[in-house]
């Protein structure tokens, strides 16, 4: 039995970081800050742009679908049968940024790929505050 698009499962990791937006947007954009905390990848921070992840244990398919300098970035995440989107959304605060990073589309039937998304994205989440934190 089918089950409703309704029902697809959003994982969403938030972060307050002190640092500000411009700093992680670079972190998000810059293909070789990319593969320091995340893949491997050919990413352009341009709207239809499509690039890829890649990785020792395969690759993602992506296309970027929204760009806004500074403050979200979302692109379409394809790999082993799941059709998802990440956003990355950039908020500044009085004391950096407060990072929101969203990954939308698992279905109900992907509880594999939903688990190790919620691991994946807390981990690079971390990766990603170390590299902030070394490239000052």
């Amino acid at each position: 039995m089918s089950r409703p698009a309704t029902e697809a499962l959003s994982v969403v990791i938030e972060r307050e970081i002190p640092f500000p937006p411009e700093k992680i947007w670079r972190a998000l954009t810059q293909p070789h800050l990319i593969e320091e905390w995340l893949m491997k990848n050919d990413f352009q921070p341009v709207v239809d742009h499509r690039f890829n992840f890649r990785a020792d244990w395969g690759a993602v398919d992506c296309r970027v679908v929204a760009v806004e300098p500074n403050k979200t970035l979302s692109y379409t995440w394809a790999a082993y049968g799941l059709q998802s989107v990440v956003t990355w959304t950039l908020t500044p605060t009085s004391t950096g940024t407060h990072l929101r990073v969203e990954q939308t589309g698992f279905r109900a039937d992907q509880q594999q790929a939903y688990q190790g998304a919620k691991y994946g994205w807390e981990k690079f989440c971390a990766n990603l505050a170390q590299v902030l934190t070394r490239t000052g």
